[in-house]
């Protein structure tokens, strides 16, 4: 477990900028795919509480907005800290629990 969050060591790496870049599109595409499921099936469809409360609260463009920015804030930080293991895990979650899932109910429907 620590291997997630030990910092490297060396001052530029090509892993931690194909990582950061990768967790950015990676934000940016459950963006995308969160508003047209929203729009298409409505608030409902997202699993997320958090995302439906900052929905509910400013609509649908800024609560997904202010969401996406706060994880790609903090995953910038991360990468800034040189962390990279841990925004590499953290991608390959997301991946998991968001984009495939969001794929498979739009290729099912």
């Amino acid at each position: 477990m620590a291997i997630l969050y030990r910092r490297w060591e060396e001052p530029k790496s090509i892993f931690g900028d194909l990582m950061v870049i990768t967790f950015l599109m990676t934000q940016c595409l459950d963006g995308v795919f969160t508003y047209l499921g929203v729009n298409i099936w409505g608030p409902s469809i997202e699993a997320n509480p958090l995302i439906c409360s900052a929905m509910a609260l400013g609509g649908v463009v800024a609560g997904v907005a202010s969401a996406k920015a706060v994880a790609i804030g903090l995953g910038i930080l991360l990468h800034l800290r040189r962390v990279h293991n841990l925004v590499a895990a953290l991608t390959a979650i997301y991946f998991t629990a968001a984009i495939l899932p969001w794929t498979a109910v739009f290729l099912a429907h």
